[in-house]
């Protein structure tokens, strides 16, 4: 591959236009020969989680095609699922530019993006129109404007739609990015959201006759009490997974460089170990009953086998794909040593 050469090149160029720019690049060459210049073959190590046999352990995270525009494109280079979104019931143009940063001697990006995304009808055509049977869960938030206490529509906006074209359906409530939504990961907030979520859930598989497990996707930045809260909530209303973790606000591993103080989620190899470590305790207390998909800072495959180490069952990468491109799917799924 020759992703070290376009690497040199994308990294001279504003985050967010090199960002786009590749997408829109994706997005037309999926399917077409130009594919071969990212397309490879991977291990297949099936693994079954949440009901679902994923090909490999394997799948980019949320947050890079937001709108699933690149499906295709992302499947063949090898990744055993992909996260589309996080997406909101209306369009947005997310929080004002410039909103990424990169933080290249920690092999980090600050993002402010704000759920930036066309919208979750514009999100539906794509995934009608996607060609590759690769699995693909849908990252769901609210809108900006929505207040906290209204926030609950809005998920269950977006989960009706998306459910007749989602594998598994991503709760997003540990964004830094939009205001007052990590409070709703906490006390009557979660749990009205989760139960809501989850008769849904339930009214939906009668609709559509299937079941699209349901994930929530938590912050880093918790305590020990609060993350025993978040688990016994997922284990009381019966949720399908838990994703950890979300960018972090700490800033003490890129302290005095660079873009550090830009404020934002931080993700990257300096959340390697924050994320790693909620993953230990969250395991302790979710055991095998209720699966964890691992993301933050992996950036090789010993990340990834930490990971797993810790509890995960499933990893995802965004940033250490932006830095080491496609051949760090391969390395993962070459020496994966699942838990």
């Amino acid at each position: 591959m020759m992703y070290p050469i376009a690497q040199k090149i994308m990294m001279q160029i504003d985050p967010e236009k090199i960002h786009d720019w590749v997408l829109g690049f994706l997005n037309k060459t999926g399917n077409s020969r130009l594919s071969w210049l990212y397309r490879q073959s991977v291990k297949n190590t099936p693994i079954k989680v949440m009901g679902i046999t994923f090909p490999n352990c394997i799948g980019l995270a949320a947050g890079l095609d937001k709108d699933g525009e690149a499906i295709d494109a992302f499947h063949k280079m090898g990744f055993g699922h992909i996260e589309v979104g996080t997406v909101t019931p209306l369009p947005q143009p997310g929080n004002p530019q410039p909103r990424m940063f990169r933080i290249k001697s920690k092999q980090a990006i600050v993002n402010r993006m704000g759920f930036n995304n066309k919208g979750v009808d514009n999100l539906v055509n794509n995934l009608k129109a996607r060609q590759s049977s690769i699995l693909v869960g849908v990252n769901i938030g609210k809108n900006k404007d929505t207040p906290v206490n209204e926030g609950k529509n809005d998920y269950l906006i977006c989960m009706e739609k998306v459910y007749p074209y989602a594998d598994y359906i991503t709760v997003n409530i540990s964004s830094p990015n939009t205001p007052g939504l990590r409070s709703m990961q906490y006390g009557d907030l979660l749990d009205d959201l989760l139960g809501d979520l989850k008769n849904k859930q339930s009214a939906l598989e009668v609709k559509h006759g299937k079941y699209v497990p349901l994930a929530l996707k938590i912050a880093p930045d918790l305590t020990s009490d609060e993350i025993s809260i978040i688990a016994k909530s997922l284990l009381r209303h019966k949720f399908d997974g838990a994703i950890a973790t979300n960018t972090t606000t700490c800033r003490d591993a890129v302290a005095g460089l660079t873009h550090a103080t830009e404020l934002g989620g931080l993700s990257g190899c300096p959340l390697n170990e924050v994320s790693t470590n909620v993953i230990i305790q969250l395991h302790s207390h979710l055991g095998d009953q209720i699966p964890i998909i691992g993301v933050g800072g992996i950036n090789s495959e010993k990340d990834a086998n930490s990971k797993f180490k810790a509890g995960a069952k499933l990893v995802q990468i965004y940033t250490g794909f932006i830095y080491k491109g496609p051949n760090l799917i391969k390395q993962i799924t070459n020496h994966c040593v699942k838990s």
